[in-house]
């Protein structure tokens, strides 16, 4: 298990554990980040990681990617 910051770019994975406060949990569900959900790495830019999940393209930053486990 390693967080999503640290897959590579193309490659689909599947959301084990979502870390963090309840808040940030529940802010990632809302998001479409569920345990067992699949996300794909688009890009990385600045601060920012653009991913593929549940047929959208989200961007959020590195900090709420390292609290999505893979």
């Amino acid at each position: 298990m390693m967080p999503l910051v640290f897959a590579p770019s193309g490659e689909e994975n599947i959301i084990k554990r979502i870390g963090g406060t309840p808040e940030v949990k529940k802010h990632l569900e809302d998001l479409g980040f569920v345990v067992g959900g699949a996300v794909t790495i688009v890009n990385t830019m600045g601060g920012n990681v653009i991913v593929n999940v549940k047929e959208s393209r989200i961007a959020i930053s590195r900090e709420m990617a390292q609290k999505i486990m893979i």
